[in-house]
C-alpha cells in the first residue's frame, strides 16, 4: 500500500486539522509507530481480550511488527513528530491509533478518512475494521464517524505460532 499521493483521488497529503499531515510511513518512522501501538493497545485492549495475546504483545512484537508493516502505514504527523498512524490490510484499516496527547482533537477522524480513502483508491468498495467487543470508546468513535457496526465477529489475532481468537465486533465504512 502507499498513501496517495497529494492531487491524486483519496489524497490526504495536505494539512488537516492542528496543522498535522497524513503522509506514506517511512522505515524511519518505524520506532514512533511501534511506541504508539503498543501503548495504544494497551489502553484499548487490557482487560478485553484474552490472556493469551496480552503475554504475546511484547515491547519487541511492536516494534518487529511495526518495521515489518510500514509500507502499509500512514502517518498522522506535525512537524517531525509522528502524533498517529492506521496500518492497511488489503480493505481492512487493520490498526489505528494515537498518541495519547494527540487524542481528542480530530487527527484520529482525519487518519480514518485518509485510511478508507487509501482502502477506497486501491480500488475497493468500503473499507472494514474490528473492534474488540469490549472496547466501547472506540465502538462510538467509529459510530460518530458514520462507520456501521456490522455486528459481531470473532477476529483471529496473530501471534507466533498461530492466532488467539478475540471477540469484535466488525465495522463498515459508509458507502461514499
Amino acid at each position: 500500500m502507499t498513501a496517495p499521493q497529494q492531487g491524486e483521488p483519496g489524497s490526504e497529503r495536505s494539512r488537516g486539522p492542528l496543522d498535522v499531515e497524513m503522509r506514506q510511513a517511512v522505515p524511519a518512522d518505524a520506532g514512533e509507530v511501534a511506541r504508539i501501538w503498543r501503548q495504544g493497545w494497551a489502553d484499548a485492549h487490557l482487560g478485553h481480550v484474552p490472556a493469551e495475546l496480552v503475554a504475546a504483545r511484547t515491547p519487541a512484537s511492536f516494534a518487529e511488527r511495526a518495521r515489518e508493516q510500514i509500507a502499509d502505514t500512514i502517518v498522522a504527523v506535525r512537524g517531525e513528530a509522528v502524533l498517529g498512524f492506521a496500518m492497511i490490510d488489503g480493505d481492512q484499516v487493520d490498526q489505528l491509533y494515537l498518541d495519547r496527547a494527540a487524542r481528542g482533537g480530530g487527527i484520529g477522524a482525519a487518519l480514518l478518512k485518509a485510511a478508507e480513502q487509501a482502502v477506497l483508491a486501491a480500488g475497493h468498495q468500503r473499507a472494514w475494521l474490528v473492534v474488540a467487543t469490549g472496547n466501547t470508546a472506540a465502538r462510538r468513535f467509529y459510530e460518530r464517524q458514520g462507520w456501521n457496526d456490522g455486528g459481531p465477529i470473532v477476529h483471529r489475532a496473530p501471534v507466533p505460532g498461530g492466532s488467539v481468537a478475540v471477540d469484535g465486533h466488525r465495522f463498515v465504512s459508509p458507502r461514499r
